[in-house]
């Protein structure tokens, strides 16, 4: 194929993922697609995958990966995450599983001076605070639908989080928010479950 960065191999890897954009591909649909050898369409495809750019469904074919869905599923929540964020006044955030922990793909600050402050990109644990419990398909999610936690995280602050579910019903996020216990209480669920709810739903039908 023709180099377009002048990067041969950076140009062959691209190639190889806007192929899987397109849809799910087996390596056979890969090669028709770029033009690689089956060895190099492979290769490639394989360490895409190692990176998380790539991944593979159920019956072995490449798909897009969990690195790139989080940016996909950052911007596609930005506008509902923004709405949660003025219905409640409080913080609001996305995360997406990463192995055993929960990554932050998208933050939307309080306006409060005491807020609740997640960078993008802050790998947090799975077993403490309401996003890890929804990720991880806790007690409270199954019951419920959202689960709640009050300074499991950290000292004074409570959230709430509900799952974001793909067509098949899967979960591929959390909608979080959060904020000081001062103004969320010690039992946030019965102030914002609702709200939270609502932006899953809506993160979940712009899917």
């Amino acid at each position: 194929m023709d180099t377009v960065s002048g990067i041969g191999v950076l140009d062959k890897a691209i190639s190889v993922l806007d192929a899987v954009e397109a849809g799910p591909q087996t390596l056979a649909a890969l090669v028709d697609a770029t033009g690689l050898s089956r060895a190099t369409a492979h290769r490639l495809a394989s360490a895409l995958v190692v990176h998380g750019l790539l991944g593979r469904d159920g019956a072995g074919r490449f798909v897009i990966g969990p690195r790139l869905t989080g940016l996909e599923l950052a911007a596609l929540a930005r506008p509902a995450l923004a709405a949660l964020r003025d219905a409640t006044g409080e913080s609001t955030q996305l995360y997406v599983r990463r192995g055993d922990r929960r990554l932050c793909v998208a933050s939307l600050e309080s306006p409060h001076g005491l807020r609740t402050i997640v960078p993008v990109g802050m790998s947090l644990p799975l077993d403490a605070g309401s996003a890890g419990k929804v990720l991880l398909g806790g007690p409270d999610v199954v019951d419920r639908g959202w689960a709640e936690s009050v300074e499991e995280r950290e000292r004074g602050v409570a959230s709430v989080s509900a799952p974001v579910l793909d067509r098949a019903g899967q979960v591929v996020a959390a909608v979080s928010v959060s904020g000081p216990i001062e103004r969320t209480s010690r039992a946030p669920g019965r102030r914002y479950a609702n709200a939270v709810l609502d932006a899953a739903a809506t993160v979940a039908a712009a899917l």
